[in-house]
This record gives structure tokens, sequence and C-alpha cells, in this order.
């Protein structure tokens, strides 16, 4: 038979006491930090791939939503704008943008994963 508390219910059931299930504030802001890395970086690496397809599709530079995406890329692409530089300027921006992109994937799981294991 299983022991029972003074309040009535089993102490041998760490399910059965108050509070279980519950994640501290700490872990909860980890994963939350998790989250929002996620996304920021989804969003980034989906702003580099966009950059890259408009320049390989001789997208219009004119085009408002063609410009914001050039400026944002540029603006995150950081070093790595002018890694490689051969003679195609498309095959440049198809080089230095996606390895912009694998690096950004990259340290943002390595993040996210160590966020996760706290």
């Amino acid at each position: 038979m299983p022991r029972m508390s003074y309040r009535g219910y089993n102490d041998t059931d760490p399910r059965l006491h108050p509070g279980y299930g519950r994640e501290s504030r700490r872990e909860q802001g980890g994963e939350t930090l998790a989250r929002v890395i996620n996304v920021v970086v989804g969003l980034v690496t989906t702003v580099f791939v966009l950059h890259v397809v408009f320049v390989v599709a001789g997208a219009n530079k004119h085009n408002g939503f063609v410009s914001l995406v050039h400026q944002v890329a540029k603006a995150l692409v950081l070093g790595f704008g002018d890694v490689f530089t051969p003679d195609d300027a498309k095959i440049g921006v198809v080089l230095n943008y996606g390895l912009a992109a694998i690096i950004y994937a990259v340290v943002g799981q390595l993040i996210v994963r160590a966020l996760r294991r706290r």
C-alpha cells in the first residue's frame, strides 16, 4: 500500500505533488529565448535567400520590396559580403550571401542547443 502523507496524497509519486511539471522561470526564459533566436535566424536566412534569388533572376532593383530586401541583406551580411570575388558578380552574391546564411543558421542552432541544455 502506498504511503500517504498528512495531506492525503501518495508521497512516492512525484506527479501528485503540487508544482509537478512546472518549469522554473529560468527554464521558461531559456526556452523562450531559444524560440526567439530560431525565429530571428529564420528571418535573416530568408532575407539572404530572397536577395540571392532576386539577384540571380535579375529582379527590378527599383521595386520597393526588392530594394528593401537588398538593403536589409547588405546590413546583415556583416563581413561575409566579399569573402569570394569571382569574375561573375552573380556567382559572388550566391557564394557570399549563401555562406552568410549558412553561418547564421549554424551559429543560431548552436546557441539554441546550448540554451535548451540548461
